[in-house]
């Protein structure tokens, strides 16, 4: 791979953010709608706003990557109809998310398949790690996790600036789950082991790259190579923690399911090399294909995954995240 892709990779990792595009105002707008009117005059409000933002060729682009793989050979007509319905997806889970935090967890039903499994996981007292993806309302879907009745530590990075609330912050309450700053010495690494080893339940994004390249594999995903973390897999094959591909899906104005798509067993002490975890890594983005032929408007990637070619001779040092 060449160092121009290299360079050219990261360049479109700093140049994407995770920030809402919508400003402060925008933002208040529809939490006063929430407050007076419920999910109901929020959903009214939202149709025409979406219908502005993509309107914009900059919005329709960050759709374009997804859905020109999703749905290839579409005309113009089908494409801007998909970057309608994607982002109209996405507002309403950004909705829904606001309307738990201002109006309470009674607002949204969630159905969990596949508890069993997990509470057979857990037995095994060597933690859990719960690898999810940018699809669905995870932050909506995680509150039927209760029935474990163990600690949840998350792997998440904020951006500064970003004007976006979680549900807990609408509803003036501290965290419910312990976060793990990736940014954190070695990445958060030494941390993420000591919770496995506690027993409890980590949870991770496993469709994107937030620290070094490095750190990350090619596999095949929607006809391309993507670069994918492989951080939970090593951590995995250390500590002997089961992994659990977990996503979480709209099913109705007011409901969401969250389905245990697959487990994913790492042997015992792979090393600290990258080529023995691609076919996990793999296992993980088959799933997430699977789930995006069957929710094809809830995956809620904005970047170009595939351009992530990295130079082979990349200096950056080798840790777990």
């Amino acid at each position: 791979m060449s160092s121009s892709n290299s360079r050219a990779a990261r360049k479109a990792r700093r140049e994407w953010t995770s920030r809402s595009i919508g400003s402060g105002w925008q933002h208040q707008s529809f939490y006063l709608m929430i407050r007076f009117g419920g999910r109901r005059a929020a959903y009214l409000l939202l149709y025409p706003v979406v219908f502005y933002y993509v309107l914009l060729p900059s919005v329709r682009q960050k759709c374009r990557y997804y859905l020109e793989r999703r749905f290839p050979g579409g005309g113009a007509w089908a494409r801007f109809k998909n970057s309608y319905r994607m982002t109209l997806e996405l507002g309403k889970v950004l909705v829904d998310r606001a309307l738990v935090g201002i109006l309470g967890p009674q607002q949204v039903k969630v159905s969990l398949h596949g508890q069993q499994d997990l509470l057979a996981l857990l037995a095994e007292k060597k933690g859990l790690i719960l690898v999810n993806a940018h699809v669905g309302c995870w932050q909506v879907a995680m509150s039927a996790l209760g029935f474990m009745e163990t600690p949840v530590n998350l792997l998440m990075q904020r951006e500064e600036g970003d004007i976006d609330r979680h549900y807990f912050e609408h509803a003036g309450i501290e965290c419910p789950y312990r976060i793990i700053d990736p940014r954190g010495f070695l990445g958060g690494a030494l941390e993420m082991i000591e919770v496995l080893k506690r027993g409890e339940v980590l949870s991770v994004m496993g469709d994107r790259m937030l620290g070094k390249d490095r750190n990350g594999v090619d596999v095949s995903f929607l006809g391309g190579q993507v670069r994918m973390p492989f951080s939970a897999y090593k951590l995995a094959s250390a500590t002997g923690a089961p992994i659990v591909a977990l996503f979480s899906y709209k099913t109705g104005p007011d409901s969401y399911e969250l389905k245990l798509y697959r487990t994913i067993r790492v042997p015992h002490d792979l090393g600290r090399g990258h080529d023995v975890f691609v076919p996990y890594v793999r296992e993980f983005s088959a799933t997430l294909e699977t789930f995006c032929s069957e929710h094809p408007f809830q995956f809620f990637n904005f970047f170009d995954m595939w351009q992530n070619s990295v130079a082979e001779s990349d200096p950056e040092p080798d840790s777990l995240t």
